[in-house]
């Protein structure tokens, strides 16, 4: 698609498309009616043919349309693109070219015509915006194409406005448009409704809008030298450590570590029925298990890797009672994230200073189905891994088969290792972790660091008849070598390498039971 724009200032918005391409749409032409108009210069820059046409003091509307007209017919183009054209088109003019496109700096049909920004302040609005419309005869009343929404905040002059206006309005929605109608999607009915393909809802939509309040001012962010804040979703009903209560007053509030290692422990003990326990550090566990207890589940989280767990955070699937509440502040930890606490649990404890407590309420069903991860420039947007493996879902390919306690173990360990930063290993007997090998680059040096830390860090237990989940097939035999080594005598993992027959035959060589889940289980964040 190749565009003739048409601006008589700096056309910002004009050069903006230019540099994106939208669709692979060029500028054929930019047209101005004012001498030394920056855009001339701007365009050339960018090696795009530039023309003047300046209105004569006497010329009339028409006549100077007829010489517009007159050199935009020197050039192929397919789309008319306005950005701060400060003339109205005549009907005649519209029906001469292919569709027109403008910007307007509001939300239309409020606020048109000249001054929308100081007309937005006046009115006391506090959302305004950007709209893409097709031009028509009258004054920013033709169909809309798309919008953008900008908050208007307390303090906000004209300049402060135009330029957000501009920069996260304007600067998403022409190209957008622009690119819609170089892809061919855009139907304008009979009507003069604008209706575009694919532009659809959905979980994953065409267009996102993330819209969230801000809760709170944090202390700094991952370090001390980088601000932060927290901003909530209001519409969120699932158990959240953003909308938690913190019970113990006068205690310091959450940092930004805190709420990531927080919200990381609350979604893997929901993962489970059975009372769990989760001791998270730096978002991933260093202990998991569940019991018939609480302070069971909790006790063996912890003996996973104690060391570890100084400092972490406690997150549990049940109202903490005194004595699991009493284990807990045996040892130093951030904060507890449950869904209660008894009286007595309380009392135990908000007697340790800066210990933050967060009751969450009833876990109640998973709501929120995807999750994202902002980028420079963008975010990623996917489902979150809710995923729930059975027994069935095992496929056995060794010739030894798990037994009914190493099915359990495998589908335990599932569970954790979707909690786990890739490359992911864990050793689990029972329903407990025993070792955790978290974010490396080597499956097999992960392997290596859930048996060390199964050695080295567990109490009371090792990875002698422990089962390994891994949380990506193996590409060769090593980590299974490594594991045997260790004592593993089960695994469970996705398979699907090309050297699936060697890894069996290392797991047989062994005399290892292993089953593949079909699907894998990677966090990278």
């Amino acid at each position: 698609m190749r565009i003739a724009g048409m601006a008589s200032n700096r056309g910002r918005n004009l050069m903006h498309v230019a540099d994106r391409a939208p669709g692979g749409a060029e500028f054929a032409v930019v047209l101005t009616n004012q001498e030394g108009a920056p855009v001339m210069e701007s365009a050339a820059e960018r090696g795009i043919p530039t023309e003047v046409v300046a209105r004569g003091d006497e010329e009339s509307r028409e006549d100077h349309e007829e010489r517009v007209l007159g050199r935009l017919a020197e050039y192929d183009f397919d789309l008319v693109c306005l950005d701060g054209y400060m003339r109205i088109l005549t009907e005649e003019f519209l029906d001469s070219v292919p569709t027109t496109l403008n910007v307007h700096p509001s939300l239309l049909p409020s606020f048109p015509g000249l001054d929308a920004h100081e007309q937005v302040l006046d009115a006391g609005v506090r959302m305004t915006g950007c709209t893409v419309h097709i031009v028509d005869e009258t004054v920013d009343g033709g169909p809309i194409v798309t919008q953008e929404a900008i908050p208007v905040f307390e303090g906000d002059d004209e300049g402060t406005l135009k330029e957000r206006v501009l920069y996260e309005g304007e600067y998403r929605a022409y190209p957008r448009a622009v690119g819609w109608f170089a892809e061919d999607r855009v139907e304008i009915g009979d009507d003069g409704e604008v209706r575009v393909e694919g532009d659809t809802a959905g979980d994953l939509p065409t267009r996102r809008l993330v819209s969230n309040d801000h809760a709170a001012g944090l202390r700094y962010g991952e370090n001390p030298h980088q601000d932060a804040a927290l901003y909530a979703d209001p519409t969120c009903t699932e158990a959240s450590v953003v909308h938690a209560d913190q019970l113990n007053e006068g205690s310091k509030a959450l940092s930004y570590n805190n709420y990531n290692d927080a919200d990381a422990a609350l979604n893997l003990v929901k993962e489970f029925a059975e009372p769990a326990a989760a001791v998270i550090k730096h978002t991933n566990p260093a202990g998991c298990a569940t019991a018939d207890s609480l302070a069971e589940a909790y006790d063996r989280a912890l003996s996973t890797d104690a060391m570890s767990a100084f400092g972490g955070i406690v997150a549990l699937n049940r109202d903490c009672d005194a004595p699991t509440a009493e284990r807990i502040v045996e040892s130093f930890k951030e904060a507890v994230v449950a869904p209660g606490y008894t009286d007595a649990a309380l009392d135990v404890l908000c007697g340790k200073e800066n210990l933050r407590v967060l009751r969450v309420g009833d876990l109640g069903e998973v709501t929120e189905r995807l999750t994202e991860k902002p980028l420079v420039g963008g975010r990623l947007v996917q489902e979150r891994d809710l995923q729930s493996l059975s027994a069935d879902d095992l496929e056995v390919v060794t010739e030894r088969e798990p037994t009914d306690e190493q099915v359990e173990s495998m589908l335990f360990a599932w569970r954790v290792i979707k909690h786990v930063k890739s490359n992911a290993i864990v050793f689990a007997s029972g329903t407990e972790t025993v070792g955790v090998g978290m974010g490396q680059v080597s499956r097999v040096d992960a392997v290596r660091l859930a048996a060390m830390k199964a050695e080295e860090h567990a109490e009371g237990k090792d990875a002698e008849g422990a089962v390994m989940a891994s949380d990506a097939f193996f590409p060769f035999p090593d980590g299974i070598e490594a594991a045997a080594e260790a004592g593993v005598e089960a695994v469970v993992q996705p398979g699907g390498s090309v050297n699936d027959d060697d890894v069996i035959a290392a797991a047989d060589e062994h005399d290892m039971a292993m089953a593949f889940t079909g699907s894998r289980a990677f966090r990278h964040d």
